[in-house]
């Protein structure tokens, strides 16, 4: 069978998640090519990235990285346009030769980008949850409006996705909740009071999961989960009360759906971002992803939990900025990138995470924001607070 190529672009190629994407990418040579790419200063694996996948453009954050990489892309005969800043991210998101965009960027800061994609109509890849998290309503307008197609790649929203009837219409007649599954991290079993003496190296080190530093550490907090029931409840429409989390430690089932009939629908497999990758570049079809298949005759038992809200403190934070005023979700993810930033550079300990995202909360004053122009601001105006506030736990 034939088919016509998707063009690609991959925003954070250099990350796990770009990484991955170009790995699953590569399997399927006949379906898809790479348009651009897009990093912050991995210059020298950008190079390689280059000169596999050969795109029309590569784009770089800061203007040195930029000026190194046109450097080795002209003196390995590479054909790659090079360009930087934020409007170049703009540009190759929303390109009218892009079929689809993988948003993988971490943080608020590819939340322009993904606006861009969603107001092009591009079938828009999502592994940035923070964008849907800041950008909310606004964000989910953008989509709407622009008649772009939103997919999860989350695993966890990508399996809730996958549960869910094809008739969204129908879901708030046939569906009771949804349930987000956790890890629990490498501290699922530590004691709240040891957690202070935790370090970088060690909230680093997921028991299941290969992933970057920073959703790393918002998994050991179970903050990531936090910002998981955020993004469900914009991409489902569920209220937060049919949202719940539960610790699953084998990371086997990577979520389910509970319908009025009180039957589950859950989807399983491997703890490998191919797997949700795959699904999201062919949906609706499905395709090879490189993951190992699950073999049920030798699986561990699935055991369940229960949050531990004493040793996730963060987690619970979730609803209380879902009712709180629209922006609140921005104030927290900003207060976080800033607190778990300081916990990597060893300027405040794991436990302050939450003392930083709480105080900053408390300290933001926040009004109905309507406009991303707005939630910029209110993000740059919540990482000052939580840099002060850091600062101040420092001393």
């Amino acid at each position: 069978m034939t088919f016509e190529k998707q063009r690609i672009t991959v925003l954070g190629s250099t990350g796990s998640i770009g990484v991955s994407t170009l790995e699953v990418i590569a399997r399927h040579p006949d379906r898809f090519e790479v348009f651009a790419l897009s990093a912050a200063t991995q210059v020298d694996l950008m190079l390689a990235q280059c000169a596999q996948f050969k795109p029309q453009y590569a784009v770089m954050v800061s203007e040195p990285h930029a000026r190194l990489l046109a450097e080795k892309i002209k003196s390995n005969g590479l054909s790659a346009q090079v360009l930087c800043a934020q409007d170049a991210l703009e540009t190759i998101a929303s390109h009218d030769q892009v079929d689809a965009v993988m948003a993988a960027i971490v943080g608020a800061a590819g939340l322009p980008s993904c606006m861009a994609a969603a107001r092009a109509g591009k079938r828009l890849l999502l592994a940035n949850k923070e964008a849907l998290v800041v950008g909310g309503d606004v964000f989910m307008r953008a989509v709407e409006a622009g008649g772009a197609r939103l997919l999860p790649i989350d695993s966890e929203h990508s399996a809730i996705f996958q549960s869910l009837p094809d008739d969204v219409a129908s879901w708030p007649r046939r569906v009771e909740k949804i349930i987000l599954t956790a890890s629990g991290g490498p501290f699922r079993t530590h004691a709240p009071a040891s957690l202070r003496h935790v370090t970088p190296e060690q909230a680093c080190a997921h028991p299941n999961w290969v992933m970057g530093r920073k959703i790393s550490v918002d998994s050991a907090t179970m903050m990531n989960k936090a910002l998981e029931v955020i993004e469900a409840k914009y991409l489902f429409g569920m209220a937060p009360t049919q949202i719940e989390v539960v610790i699953h430690p084998q990371s086997i089932i990577h979520s389910m759906v509970q319908y009025h009939d009180s039957s589950v629908v859950a989807q399983l497999g491997t703890p490998d971002m191919r797997v949700p990758i795959a699904y999201g570049l062919a949906w609706p079809e499905r395709i090879t992803s490189g993951a190992k298949t699950l073999d049920f005759t030798n699986l561990a038992n699935m055991t369940f939990e229960v949050p531990d809200a004493a040793r996730f403190p963060g987690l619970p934070l979730a609803w209380e900025v879902l009712k709180a005023p629209v922006g609140s979700a921005a104030v927290l993810n900003a207060a976080n990138e800033i607190a778990v930033a300081a916990f990597l550079d060893r300027r405040i300990r794991f436990d302050q995470i939450h003392q930083v995202n709480h105080a900053t909360l408390e300290a933001v004053c926040v009004s109905d924001i309507h406009d991303i122009e707005g939630l910029l601001a209110l993000d740059a105006q919540s990482r000052r607070v939580a840099g002060h506030i850091a600062e101040r736990l420092e001393s």
